[in-house]
């Protein structure tokens, strides 16, 4: 009887783990591909809440949170379609952190998440063109629109005197948005684009684009590119036949790989979503910790797309994403108790508690619009093969 009871007592300490529920968080990045170089800390700051939130045992009454990766590609949307579709219906995820690039998280929204019902948070993707995406309130992003990079990065060429530029944008929906709300931006503040040209990833030689670009000359070179490929194949070419020696470097030109070109990047200069929010330093002490750097573009975003879906869920009482989807807003602004990175735990218990919360997160996040970061930016330029903080904007 003893031996009854006690197996019994022990039955009973072991139920609730047991029956806890896993959470599958999908985290869809560009692993290989033209920023390649930049979505591994980004999943990093993606897990990094994650684990926080797995460690405090207190969302949905301890619940653990589990990451599944797929690979997005950033370019090739067949493919990044495809892992998806499988993260869905295979891994059965219960929501996506992602994607990285414009195109790739278009395509995911409208051909699986929105046919699905799977609320998407992304920490990059910037293209203009998803404000206006029909996604039955399933897309959120952490990362301001490049509508309003546009007109950031012409305050900043304005603020330098110059009026004149050359403008080369890669071929897909980041590179066309952004070329657009710059060049239209431009040009209302008194700019002049002298040629206004695409240009693919992966090519082998771009001395015909840099050719093209040098004829129509103009001051600087800005290159609406990607770091890891068709921008950086740019900027080499350009270097190579002395056409230029400075550049304007959007988001998707940012990272210490680009840094790699040597000292001739020197004076380049360019803005990517960043602020000097207190949780900035918070999070990246907490990623060093971690052991990656979350000063990298775009983590702390990640950090913070991870960290809204499940506030949602403890706000909604729901793993599902046709619940969560409505909270995002509530957990995300005012009013409540403001939230800094490190205090996942607090907040779930004010909202397992009925309180409200004002989630900051790591890049003082604000959601407006259509599910949109209001969006801060940090001004840098390079310098002794460095990229230095001028301010933010």
């Amino acid at each position: 009887m003893k031996k009854l009871l006690a197996a019994s007592a022990v039955a009973a300490l072991l139920a609730p783990s047991a029956m806890a529920e896993e959470i599958k968080l999908g985290i869809i990045f560009g692993f290989t591909g033209p920023i390649e170089s930049l979505t591994q800390p980004m999943a990093s700051g993606a897990e990094l809440a994650m684990k926080e939130v797995s460690d405090s045992g207190l969302l949905l009454d301890g619940a653990s949170v589990v990451s599944v990766r797929g690979d997005s590609t950033c370019i090739d949307s067949a493919a990044a379609t495809a892992a998806a579709e499988r993260l869905v219906t295979a891994d059965r995820v219960n929501a996506i952190v992602g994607a990285d690039c414009s195109g790739v998280t278009g395509a995911i929204l409208q051909n699986v998440a929105v046919a699905n019902g799977i609320v998407m948070i992304s920490p990059s993707a910037t293209s203009p063109g998803l404000s206006a995406a029909e996604d039955n309130g399933l897309f959120f992003r952490t990362a301001p629109s490049d509508a309003r990079e546009g007109q950031v990065m012409t305050d900043i060429l304005m603020e330098e005197g110059i009026k004149s530029v050359a403008l080369t944008y890669t071929n897909n929906d980041y590179g066309k948005g952004l070329a657009d709300s710059f060049r239209t931006a431009f040009e209302a503040a008194g700019g002049e684009v002298t040629v206004n040209l695409s240009h693919e990833d992966g090519k082998a030689d771009y001395s015909a684009e840099v050719a093209t670009l040098a004829a129509a000359g103009g001051d600087i070179l800005v290159v609406a590119g990607y770091l890891d490929q068709g921008g950086r194949g740019i900027i080499e070419g350009a270097l190579d036949t002395g056409a230029w020696d400075r550049f304007v470097l959007p988001g998707g030109m940012i990272g210490d790989n680009i840094l790699t070109i040597g000292d001739a990047l020197n004076g380049s200069f360019g803005q990517v979503a960043g602020t000097d929010s207190p949780g900035t330093d918070i999070y990246a002490k907490m990623a060093e910790a971690a052991g990656f750097d979350g000063t990298s573009p775009f983590t702390p975003e990640s950090y913070d797309a991870a960290a809204l879906i499940m506030l949602a869920m403890q706000a909604a009482g729901s793993s599902d994403s046709q619940a969560l989807k409505d909270h995002v807003f509530d957990v995300a602004n005012a009013p409540g108790e403001k939230i800094y990175p490190g205090e996942l735990a607090k907040a779930l218990q004010i909202l397992k508690d009925g309180g409200d919360i004002d989630y900051v997160g790591a890049s003082a996040v604000e959601l407006i619009g259509p599910g949109e970061s209001a969006g801060n930016y940090r001004q840098v330029i390079v310098k002794d093969g460095q990229f230095e903080t001028v301010r933010y904007r």
